[in-house]
């Protein structure tokens, strides 16, 4: 039989394609809170195939405990920094992840979050709840508009494009994008121009991340990025929290350097609720749902699911990381 383990409870459509295929037997952690460390080590011992979770660390001691006979590993994620691909590779294992289904919603939630951060949504709900809206004034609780601005793509992959699909109809003048190479073909859409990472942070009005993080892109947005940017301008970060330095982001944001920031992803994640950039009224933090809606997180765990199956039958998977 075709052993599994299955690291989390997931939707039960994903369940359900492992349980009805033959010769495959399933032993899951069923919970919503990830496997601790021991009963992970203990339910990948002698297994054929793993599915995991970002949340789960899949290193040598994790390789080590499943054995010689682990062949596959299908991760339900677009994200792949938490697997030791090196080690992995080397023991030819085979590797599925799970692009492609959840660009529309974190686009959506992308957008969601620059809109929130730039009108101060978070902020305008407080007063509603607690008694500071008096009166029409002015200039009380003003923010930004997208027409007309300038917007920064860092990584035009496709997240980044959906993310600019969705903005363009704002009225916005000028897309801008960078990244490890020019992508002509992808950019005409948007009539996107590609720039070093410095001349994106000076001439954008917003500033969206929807990178991988790689050790090129780790820390890439620090005190010399935020530096460079407007006083007026809104950065937001939907790919990995460790891409971004948070002391020199929260410094930023507490000395006016920038106007405001919308955050999905955080280093570590959850974020310790004393954590200083949770005092700013400017900083909109959300606990990573950038793919959290019923539809994606089903389609996901189908996704993971078939990944495994093909990976165990020595098929083409639907999806297969190429190490």
């Amino acid at each position: 039989a075709m052993a599994v383990f299955v690291t989390r409870r997931i939707p039960a459509e994903g369940l359900r394609v492992l349980s009805q295929a033959g010769g495959c037997r399933v032993q899951q952690w069923d919970s919503e809170e990830p496997v601790p460390r021991a009963e992970l080590l203990a339910g990948v011992a002698g297994k054929r195939g793993l599915l995991c979770l970002l949340s789960d660390r899949i290193d040598r001691e994790v390789l080590d405990a499943a054995g010689p006979g682990l062949k596959v590993i299908s991760t339900m994620s677009v994200g792949f920094d938490h697997l030791a691909l090196e080690e992995i590779k080397k023991r030819g294992i085979r590797v599925g992840y799970t692009p492609d289904v959840l660009t529309d919603a974190t686009a959506e939630l992308s957008v969601a979050l620059l809109l929130a951060a730039c009108r101060r949504l978070p902020e305008a709900v407080e007063q509603v709840k607690n008694g500071g809206w008096t009166t029409w004034k002015p200039l009380w609780m003003c923010g930004y508009g997208l027409s007309d601005s300038t917007v920064g793509i860092i990584g035009l992959g496709r997240i980044g494009q959906a993310v600019a699909r969705r903005l363009k109809p704002f009225g916005v003048k000028k897309f801008l994008y960078t990244g490890s190479c020019p992508k002509p073909e992808t950019a005409a859409e948007f009539e996107a121009e590609f720039v070093p990472l410095m001349r994106l942070a000076e001439e954008s009005d917003f500033v969206v991340v929807t990178c991988a993080l790689t050790p090129a892109t780790q820390g890439m947005c620090n005190r010399d990025f935020f530096g460079r940017m407007k006083k007026t301008s809104v950065f937001v970060n939907t790919s990995r929290g460790a891409v971004v330095n948070q002391e020199d982001l929260y410094d930023a944001l507490a000395h006016g350097q920038i106007a405001a920031a919308g955050l999905d992803v955080t280093t570590p994640e959850p974020l310790p609720t004393d954590h200083p950039l949770l005092s700013l009224k400017n900083c909109v933090i959300l606990p990573h749902v950038g793919s959290a809606t019923y539809a994606t997180r089903s389609t996901m765990a189908v996704l993971a699911a078939k990944n495994l199956l093909a990976g165990l039958r020595g098929e083409p998977m639907p999806h297969e990381l190429l190490l």
